[in-house]
């Protein structure tokens, strides 16, 4: 009797675990507060919608890797954020977008680079990696694998919007508009990550940041957790931040939140790199950490908390 109760209790907690999910999103950092964010009502609606599409794919058994992908699509569809419409532009007026996704079940990853056309660059991401045998195309070969693969095209000129022609004129800096990412657990549990941006306002021509790199702005293993980057890319590249993050769990044991804690204050501050991290890990627990003003990040989980922030210390 007393091993049928075992056994019963077991199964029961099984069940529960197996429903265990958690999506954390991001949509920049940077000099956001409240001072200089009239819009906020705005920006978390955008958040919120973006936690519900995640959501719903999550709760209903979708994968992560599924949720992830069209949290990022909407968030590239959005103007308010530095990816896909209303991307930042560069040196020469133009738009050039990168995204990255990751699957942390295979390792499998895909990316693209400094993409003109491709409407949705984080599912151009995600076709690299599961149609193809590599991680990252980039440009033109990016373009005209899309096209093959039936993704939507559209012209440069759709991605501009009049504010973000406004600010390119004005020779502005984006500082409420930033890149956008997610890190989901799925009730199988497994994890991924995605990330895509527009890049560094008035960036070089060709210029790549860290969004579409694996390891850099990018990251997800079953082992450990899913992370994306945002920030002042090249920091984020010299120092492999969101690998970085994985190895400290894996090599030094450090929970979560100590490892992106670390990372944040231990080894981009002092260098005077500046952005934010958001991670899930394979239990479902979630962090982020900045050392901006100000970071764009939500999060929702099968125990129903549900969190959206703007501002430091909130």
């Amino acid at each position: 009797m007393k091993n049928c109760l075992l056994l019963i209790l077991f199964l029961i907690t099984l069940a529960l675990d197996a429903q265990n999910y958690c999506l954390v999103i991001h949509g920049g950092a940077g000099n956001i507060t409240r001072q200089n964010t009239p819009d906020e009502l705005i920006y978390r609606n955008a958040l919120d919608t973006a936690l519900s599409i995640g959501e719903h794919i999550l709760k209903n058994g979708g994968s992560s890797l599924d949720a992830v992908e069209q949290v990022v699509r909407y968030l590239e569809d959005c103007p308010l954020f530095n990816a896909g419409k209303g991307a930042v532009l560069t040196e020469d007026g133009k738009v050039e977008l990168d995204a990255s996704i990751m699957d942390g079940k295979t390792l499998l990853a895909g990316a693209v680079a400094g993409v003109t056309d491709i409407k949705n660059p984080v599912t151009a991401a995600r076709a690299v990696m599961e149609k193809t045998p590599h991680v990252m195309l980039v440009r033109e070969g990016a373009s005209a694998f899309a096209r093959k693969v039936g993704l939507e095209i559209v012209p440069n000129e759709y991605f501009i919007t009049k504010e973000s022609r406004e600010r390119y004129e004005k020779l502005k800096n984006a500082d409420k508009k930033g890149t956008v990412g997610c890190v989901a657990l799925d009730i199988h549990g497994n994890l991924a990550a995605a990330t895509s941006t527009g890049g560094m306002m008035m960036k070089k021509y060709g210029r790549v940041g860290d969004s579409p790199i694996i390891g850099a702005g990018t990251y997800a293993n079953n082992q450990t957790c899913a992370v994306s980057c945002t920030g002042h890319g090249e920091f984020f590249i010299r120092n492999s931040v969101a690998f970085h993050v994985h190895a400290l769990m894996l090599y030094k044991q450090l929970s979560l939140k100590e490892a992106t804690s670390f990372v944040i204050d231990s080894v981009l501050t002092p260098q005077k790199g500046t952005g934010g991290i958001i991670a899930v890990d394979k239990n479902g627990s979630y962090s982020w950490s900045f050392n901006t003003k100000g970071m764009f990040r939500a999060m929702v989980n099968a125990n129903g908390q549900k969190i959206i922030e703007m501002f430091d210390n909130e």
